[in-house]
């Protein structure tokens, strides 16, 4: 068993639930981090940019990329979406054996909304 985490950005908070959900529901991931609010600055077709962004941090198996990157490339809106993978090298092993068991895929996935305990959180000037 080979962990990772992959992480990508979207450019609303919609998106990144509606990725993050599919991804745990599929059971290619077993949590999606949503960090709202950072700040990117990149060199896109021939301009710089800068957008503000949510980044998701998707921890899973290296056995399950090719699904991660796949539902990323079908769910994503970007022209080019950013997908980096990187290996835990080291990790608490009752969590990294919680990420195992929870992509055992003949546990089934999401029947439906209810499965979600809380709603999505939208931050503002109180909270954030």
């Amino acid at each position: 068993m080979s962990a990772l985490v992959v992480m990508t950005t979207v450019g609303t908070e919609e998106e990144a639930t509606q990725l993050a959900r599919e991804l745990v529901c599929r059971r290619h991931a077993a949590c999606v981090n949503l960090v709202p609010g950072i700040k990117s600055t990149y060199r896109w077709q021939g301009k710089v940019c800068s957008d503000t962004e949510y980044l998701l941090v998707i921890k899973t198996l290296d056995s399950e990329y090719p699904a991660v990157e796949a539902a990323i490339r079908e769910l994503h809106s970007y022209e080019l979406p950013e997908i980096l993978a990187f290996p835990i090298v080291h990790g608490e092993a009752g969590f990294l054996a919680w990420i195992a068991g929870a992509l055992d895929k003949s546990q089934g996935g999401c029947a439906d909304e209810a499965e979600f305990e809380d709603p999505p959180i939208s931050l503002d000037e109180t909270n954030y």
